[in-house]
């Protein structure tokens, strides 16, 4: 007995220490950057020290209320932020649908090019794709060179200055470089479906939608749910990079999220405390979001995606 109480308590140190190097990095990458919140509490500007600049509380919290210009922002900011989210959440079945449909091809070899054209763009940098969009869509690029030639036009369609379809836009761009990345998930899911499910199916003389409406996409169903809640915990967090090479003078108004939004704030305005106040109540909402979505999962499915 005493023998393999020993046994266990090393294989649970050896199980800790496997993870120890991850949970460094998690402490070190995601929460003593947490530190930084402080600022929010100070009157703070470059390159003062923080130990020398001015302690105000809750002024920069009580400033994004009193000022109607800063309110004026965060609604925009706040609309953008929503638009583009809830495009990404109202498509958010794409993957799945095209993980279906990728795994009806049967030529292994066109099934694997089409995969790995599809999952190439998510390792291209956002500015790669800028640079991609740019020779193509700037007023002097391929598309305007194109409609001259034709005929179609006389002077030159301003795709990228235009805001009027931003979000869409942008949506676009991001569809076509996650979409492929994105499906791998599912069609993991889909090679651990129950073979017999599908030979039953057969026998009954389901048709090929037939065998994908009441196999395959019931038993993805359960994966989407929880990308899905996910998704939604962190409906915020939609991320810098794309929007930020993507902004200019034109369309600024239009494409500013709050992560872009913060980011010009301290890097463009020198607002450094009211960006880390405005980061922080954002992360406080998601933080929100995503016990109210586990909660929901837990009423709904009865289980916890955390």
């Amino acid at each position: 007995m005493r023998l393999q109480e020993n046994s266990l308590r090393s294989m649970s140190i050896r199980k800790f220490l496997y993870i120890l190097p991850f949970m460094i990095l998690l402490a070190i990458f995601a929460y003593y950057p947490l530190y930084g919140w402080v600022y929010a509490f100070f009157d703070y500007m470059p390159p003062t020290p923080l130990s020398q600049s001015p302690f105000v509380g809750l002024k920069w919290f009580r400033s994004l209320v009193e000022n109607q210009v800063k309110i004026d922002q965060l609604l925009q900011v706040i609309k953008n932020t929503f638009g583009m989210s809830g495009l990404l959440l109202l498509f958010s079945w794409l993957p799945m649908i095209f993980a279906i449909f990728l795994n009806e091809i049967k030529a292994v070899r066109f099934r694997k090019f089409v995969q790995t054209v599809t999952t190439l763009p998510n390792f291209i940098s956002w500015v790669l794709v800028y640079s991609l969009a740019f020779s193509m869509f700037s007023s002097e690029g391929i598309v305007n060179g194109l409609l001259k030639q034709l005929g179609l036009i006389d002077s030159p369609i301003l795709f990228l200055q235009n805001s009027d379809h931003v979000w869409i836009t942008m949506w676009m761009w991001t569809t076509w470089k996650a979409l492929g990345w994105s499906a791998i998930l599912y069609m993991a899911a889909i090679t651990g479906i129950d073979e017999s499910l599908y030979e039953a199916a057969h026998v009954d003389g389901a048709t090929k939608m037939q065998v994908i409406r009441h196999v395959t996409l019931p038993s993805l169903l359960p994966t989407y749910f929880v990308l899905l809640m996910l998704q939604i915990a962190s409906f915020l967090n939609n991320g810098l990079e794309q929007y930020f090479v993507f902004q200019n003078s034109f369309n600024k108004d239009s494409i500013q999220v709050l992560d872009l939004y913060v980011y010009n704030l301290a890097m463009g305005g020198g607002s450094y405390s009211v960006s880390v106040a405005i980061s922080m109540l954002k992360s406080l909402i998601s933080v929100v979001l995503l016990f109210s979505i586990n909660g929901l999962s837990k009423l709904l499915r009865g289980e916890s995606i955390v």
